[in-house]
């Protein structure tokens, strides 16, 4: 079986073997095997160094190959088919790339122009604060502030009376905005 018939086959099992359209020229229109055998192999390897992947760059040389055999009629009669070709595998690459790079901005999101470095830096300060702090005091002001426990439910947690927990996390915080200000100074 030649490349073409084999091209063909490929293409027939792809679209579920539905019959090509009237205006599709049949696979034997004039020249286009002579074409598609000397071409394909250059464009194939041509597409790989472009793109880097074997599959990849065979999947747009069919691309670009089918494109071109839709609309033999008129490629044939261009000066340079080959180069109608290799335009529309590399345009079939930039749409490719386009999509991905769509795609990636929709995954990691848009910056929202807040800096990540100082907000670590600030987590880290907020964290080195925490540390310094006694041990029931971090235990109030976490169960406080950070999980939103009234008193009552925190002091039921750390087995003392809800004001008892409003005092240490006072103490706890008027420590930490010292340490956090010493910081910043």
């Amino acid at each position: 079986m030649s490349m073409l018939g084999a091209f063909m086959d490929g293409m027939k099992e792809a679209a579920g073997d539905v019959d090509a359209s009237p205006e599709t020229p049949p696979a034997d229109a004039p020249g286009f095997e002579a074409f598609f055998e000397t071409e394909y192999p250059r464009l194939a390897r041509s597409m790989y160094l472009v793109t880097g992947n074997a599959q990849e760059a065979e999947e747009i040389t069919q691309d670009a190959f089918l494109a071109a055999w839709e609309r033999w009629d008129r490629v044939r009669a261009m000066d340079d088919p080959t180069g109608y070709v290799y335009r529309t595998a590399m345009n079939r690459f930039r749409s490719r790339l386009r999509r991905a790079a769509r795609a990636a901005r929709r995954m990691v999101g848009t910056a929202d122009g807040r800096d990540a470095f100082a907000e670590v830096d600030e987590r880290d300060a907020v964290a080195r604060a925490l540390g310094a702090l006694t041990p029931r005091q971090r235990a109030a002001v976490i169960l406080t502030e950070s999980l939103g426990y009234s008193a009552e439910e925190a002091g039921r947690i750390l087995g003392v009376q809800p004001p008892t927990v409003r005092s240490l996390a006072s103490q706890g915080r008027a420590a930490m905005r010292g340490r956090l200000e010493a910081d910043d100074g």
